[in-house]
């Protein structure tokens, strides 16, 4: 027998087939979902008929509880006010081909070889600026080039801030306001060592500017970027403040801001204004390993612009504090050795020649954990604090020196504007070969008196050999590296070296610490003790 379709109009109240009897529930729920959702919309009366809520009492009362609600911050009030302070800054750097053409230099880079925006940019794919975005002349770096950056008016009388990688090298600057008007602006100073440049246009005292912040951004804090990018004037977007205090490798003043507004090439000079309209900080990199924003840009902080560009529009340039000390973080494993609680501070690993630190008493191997009362968190910290002192200033030092506290007074030196290379430190390749030496088995080194292999010098203890699989070869160690002082005592033998482990593993040290010379250069590894 085919079954046939029913007629659910037809169906008798006391009988029918049960599937068929289903599927008339399902159709009565159906419609019990539907007519709820026009109750919903419209309401019913039975009195009145249908109402329509969206004009009723109680829509009318759920409006003004909405309107209670604090709504999302639109910026377009702060643009407004903020946006004719920012420029647009043009520059020409004149064929110098002639003068140079055997350097081999990449032409998307106008950095130094070697130089740490150079790194950086070859690192992470170029600060957003000039590089890549330089445009004019053939490869080989012939003819004359143009390039683009941003810039904001800090003064009414025309002095304003842009990035020293925008306008470094360049014969003329124009900038360009948000009215269209352009002006030939003068580099007044630069600092390579924060990438800041000030320059003054002249002619008028009535420029728009804007103001630089007095207080530091917080993580979370609304950011608004407004710059140049790709040479479209007048841009604007918006992020948060995504991290602070980040350091990208391009020196130890590094104390930057990171935010996601995007931030494009041409963005470079451009302020990040907060929700006060006050600029947090002074557009300089983007990570950008596409060539565009990926939501990761720096920008220096304002208190940094603020000092740097006092020195410039002063002298033109700057000067900064200097103790005279190679420094380098303090580790856990570091911390353990010397027997810290906790791992801060600053390692001295070499104090300079004739420098402030030397002349007052500071060691290698001395922490450095305050600054004028104030603590040191870390090895950069303590560079940007000396560096924002003036030279000549009196400062008082806590540092933990083999194992006392002490408090040592110095007056603070200029910070080289270069340093000079050590002609007995550079790198030989005739060690005048390396003997077999004595083993240190604990260590998985193998050494020898220094003085004994020609071209070590005479303190210490040359590394003949390494044992890939040592915890030695871990922490950094080669050949030809000389271990000066073992558990803070100098070694002259492999003998010394291992007099002092055994030492430290009788005190119960997890390490040992050594300071170790290699290229020129001092510090202090700590090297885990094998057990047994």
């Amino acid at each position: 027998m085919t079954e046939r379709p029913v007629d659910l109009s037809q169906l008798p109240s006391n009988g029918a087939p049960r599937r068929s009897l289903f599927s008339a529930r399902k159709f009565a729920l159906m419609a019990s979902v539907v007519a709820g959702l026009g109750a919903a919309v419209y309401g019913f009366s039975p009195q009145q008929g249908p109402v329509d809520v969206f004009t009723s009492a109680a829509h009318a009362q759920v409006n003004q509880e909405v309107r209670k609600v604090e709504r999302p911050i639109g910026f377009a009030d702060i643009v407004e006010r903020v946006k004719p302070s920012v420029i647009s800054v043009k520059i020409n750097i004149a064929d110098k081909s002639s003068k140079d053409d055997s350097a081999n230099k990449d032409e998307d880079s106008p950095f130094p070889p070697g130089s740490p925006m150079e790194r950086f940019f070859r690192r992470f794919g170029g600060p957003d600026g000039l590089p890549p975005g330089l445009r004019g002349g053939p490869r080989g770096g012939r003819g004359p080039v143009t390039g683009q950056g941003s810039g904001f008016f800090i003064s009414p009388d025309g002095f304003a801030v842009t990035n020293n990688h925008v306008v470094d090298g360049a014969d003329k600057v124009e900038v360009t306001m948000d009215d269209g008007k352009t002006y030939t602006a003068k580099v007044i100073g630069t600092d390579q060592r924060t990438d800041l440049a000030l320059i003054k246009v002249a002619g008028r005292t009535d420029f728009p500017f804007a103001k630089l912040s007095d207080s530091k951004p917080r993580i979370g804090d609304w950011v608004l970027a407004v710059g140049n990018p790709f040479g479209l004037g007048g841009t604007v977007t918006a992020g948060i403040v995504s991290a602070s205090g980040r350091d990208i490798g391009n020196g130890p003043y590094d104390d930057f801001i990171q935010i996601d507004a995007p931030v494009n090439k041409g963005n470079s000079g451009g302020p990040a204004f907060d929700t006060n309209g006050e600029v947090m900080g002074v557009n300089t990199a983007i990570y950008s390993p596409s060539g565009g924003s990926v939501g990761i840009a720096f920008s220096i902080p304002a208190s940094t612009v603020k000092n740097v560009i006092a020195q410039l529009k002063d002298k033109g340039s700057v000067s900064r504090g200097w103790i005279g000390v190679q420094i380098q973080p303090v580790t856990s494993d570091i911390a353990d050795s010397l027997g810290m609680k906790k791992a801060e501070g600053a390692l001295v690993a070499e104090p300079q020649a004739n420098g402030p630190a030397a002349k007052a008493g500071i060691q290698s191997g001395d922490v450095i954990t305050a600054v004028n009362g104030e603590p040191v968190k870390d090895a950069r910290e303590l560079a940007r604090t000396i560096g924002g002192l003036a030279p000549g200033a009196a400062v008082k030092l806590n540092v933990l020196q083999k194992g006392q506290d002490k408090v040592i007074n110095l007056t603070l030196g200029q910070l080289p504007n270069t340093i000079e290379a050590n002609k007995a430190d550079t790198d030989k390749e005739d060690k005048g070969g390396l003997t077999k030496g004595t083993g240190v088995p604990k260590l998985g080194l193998t050494v020898a008196p220094a003085n004994s292999v020609a071209g070590a010098g005479k303190d210490g203890v040359v590394v003949t050999e390494v044992d890939p699989k040592s915890a030695a070869a871990e922490r950094g160690f080669k050949e030809g590296d000389v271990i000066l002082e073992v558990a803070g005592k100098s070694v002259a033998t492999a003998g010394e070296v291992r007099e002092a482990i055994d030492a430290a593993r009788t005190d119960n040290k997890n390490s040992v610490l050594m300071r170790v010379k290699s290229g020129g250069s001092s510090r202090f590894v700590a090297v885990p003790l094998a057990k047994g």
